[in-house]
C-alpha cells in the first residue's frame, strides 16, 4: 500500500510511526483514527493553517452539544435501541478525541 500512496501522493517518502512515537512539527489532518502529518518545515503558511485547525476546533464545538444533548436526553435513552446509544455514544468519543488532537496540533502550530 505504501508504494500506491507514494505514487498518488507524488510523495518522496512515507514514514510510519509507533504508537507513542515522537512526531517532527506537522500539519495533520484526521481520517478516521488516522493521523496523517505532514511535516511543516518551511512548507506551510502558519497562519493558513491556524485557520484551518480554528475551523475544525469550531465545527467540532458546534457538534458536540447536539451528541450530548442526545445521550442526557431521558426519552431519547429511554426509547432509542441499545445499538443506536452505543452508536452515538462512540460519535461523541470521537468527537471528543478529535477535539483533543486538534487542539494540541494548533497548539503545536502556534508554538512555530
Amino acid at each position: 500500500n505504501q508504494a500506491y500512496l507514494q505514487k498518488l501522493g507524488r510523495l518522496e517518502t512515507i514514514t510510519c510511526l509507533q504508537n507513542g512515537g515522537t512526531a517532527p512539527e506537522s500539519a495533520m489532518a484526521l481520517v478516521g483514527n488516522l493521523k496523517i502529518l505532514i511535516p511543516m518545515a518551511g512548507l506551510i503558511d502558519k497562519a493558513a493553517e491556524l485557520a484551518r485547525l480554528d475551523k475544525e476546533i469550531q465545527k467540532i464545538n458546534n457538534e458536540l452539544p447536539r451528541a450530548e444533548g442526545k445521550l442526557n436526553n431521558p426519552a431519547f435513552v429511554d426509547k432509542a435501541p441499545a445499538d443506536v446509544i452505543e452508536k452515538e455514544q462512540a460519535k461523541l468519543a470521537d468527537l471528543r478525541s478529535s477535539l483533543k488532537n486538534l487542539e494540541a496540533q494548533r497548539e503545536k502550530t502556534k508554538a512555530l
